[in-house]
């Protein structure tokens, strides 16, 4: 079988061996550690925790941590801090000069935008990690455990916000280390880590919870899977999708040798900017369940309002800011004006658009047609997880019919097998798919 065959020269290629083996090593590493408890806390008396992270955003929080989360694992932050850093260090960089700078002086620059973000990252888990402790507090205090108790005293939580602090910088480590030694964006695979293991958890209690329902729970579970399976397809689309602008150049003869003269193509993504709106509306979402210290006891009918996943208000914000930043992001990312000034350059036009600025006029327009019906299909994409709580689909199901978790899960897994596949035509070997070679993200800006 093609299957096994492509397995084995996998095995052959001593480097891609050893990548895949250290890849495997630390994740192994990662997911035992999100099961350590914080000292001092007993695991029984976390079930009320459990219970707050099974549904809403509490239980995308805990999706993203791979379950440390509700564990109260060392782990419980898990990387979002890191991933809200950069996120604020990418914004400084659009608007701030001396960042601007940074991100033009290559290599350098990109050390010290690094370095912020790292200390940026600190800053946030030392605000972040009393604030879990304090709900941790209330949820133990809630708990049916009979002698449950939160350890009371200062130091416990100087103590605990210090390892929640380590643990999330380790689980960066981590990740960087599967960048640098394993393969693939390690940050994004630590991500993917957590999601793949809240499926099978989640599939299992759907299904018996649909056929305990009497009726034709079986079909409805069924039904659950093509349309999951079309959700798939539509975001692999999302991801691969985009549009061709032919591009001449003109003959050129030095010596003896011709250049130029062929008709190539210039790939704009219908999505250009990946999954970054869907992170930064995330991001703003989140705002409200932070300011009520992550409760939802607030009676403020605007806090219960945005912080109701599947209500109205929540997703009709959601999706605008999407679309918003979908277009805000493509704007900054993709540079029309240094596009056409290096296809003509380089003795290149755009037939029947003449070169310089009527060239850079016509990228945009194109950039500007295509970036909305991609925007809108990403907003869809991020709320469908609403629509299925609401058709009722358990919430750590519905969780998987789109938004982040399911962008992040393509996207990831693509990019992987393209690496792959990289591997195996560089040894001379046959790639993954008889069909044509598998597009990753290349192109558009990666998940983080």
């Amino acid at each position: 079988m093609r299957a096994i065959e492509t397995i084995k020269n996998i095995w052959k290629i001593e480097d891609l061996r050893y990548r895949i083996l250290t890849t495997l090593l630390l994740i192994m590493v990662y997911r035992v550690g999100s099961y350590v408890v914080l000292p001092g806390i007993d695991p029984v008396s976390l079930d009320k925790l459990g219970g707050q992270t099974s549904e809403g955003l509490m239980a995308l929080l805990d999706m993203f941590s791979g379950g440390a989360f509700s564990n109260a694992s060392i782990f419980a932050l898990g990387i979002m801090p890191y991933i809200s850093a950069s996120i604020v260090i990418q914004l400084l960089g659009m608007a701030i000069p001396y960042f601007q700078k940074l991100q033009r002086e290559g290599e350098s620059g990109r050390r010290k935008l690094n370095q912020y973000t790292r200390y940026l990252t600190v800053g946030i888990l030392l605000i972040q990690a009393p604030s879990y402790l304090v709900n941790l507090k209330t949820q133990i205090a809630q708990s049916s455990a009979t002698g449950a108790a939160f350890p009371d005293g200062a130091m416990f939580m100087i103590t605990s916000t210090i390892i929640l602090a380590a643990g999330s910088m380790f689980v960066l480590w981590l990740g960087e280390r599967i960048t640098d030694k394993g393969i693939g964006n390690g940050i994004s695979f630590i991500i993917l880590i957590g999601i793949i293991a809240r499926l099978p958890q989640s599939l299992v209690a759907e299904f018996a919870n649909r056929t305990e329902t009497a009726g034709g729970g079986l079909v409805m579970f069924l039904a659950e899977i093509a349309v999951l399976l079309f959700v798939i397809a539509a975001s692999i689309l999302l991801v691969q999708g985009t549009r061709k602008i032919p591009v001449q150049y003109a003959k050129r003869i030095v010596g003896n040798k011709q250049y130029g003269g062929a008709r190539q193509y210039i790939p704009l993504k219908v999505n250009s900017a990946g999954v970054m709106p869907i992170i930064f509306a995330q991001a703003l979402m989140f705002i409200p369940i932070t300011i009520v210290g992550f409760s939802a006891t607030s009676s403020s009918s605007f806090v219960q309002a945005f912080t109701d996943n599947t209500g109205f208000w929540y997703n009709f914000v959601y999706a605008l800011l999407i679309i918003a930043f979908t277009y805000f992001y493509t704007a900054v990312t993709i540079q029309p004006n240094q596009m056409a000034e290096d296809m003509k350059r380089n003795n290149g036009f755009i037939p029947g658009i003449k070169p310089g600025k009527k060239t850079a006029e016509y990228i945009d327009s194109i950039m500007s047609r295509i970036t909305l019906p991609g925007s809108i299909f990403l907003a869809l994409v991020a709320i469908m997880p609403a629509f299925a709580e609401i058709a009722g689909i358990s919430g750590q199901f519905a969780q998987f019919f789109g938004g982040t978790s399911l962008l992040i899960l393509v996207g990831v897994i693509l990019d992987t097998l393209q690496q792959v596949e990289s591997h195996l035509m560089m040894h001379h070997y046959d790639g993954l798919m008889k069909s044509g070679r598998i597009k990753g993200r290349q192109g558009s800006v990666s998940a983080y």
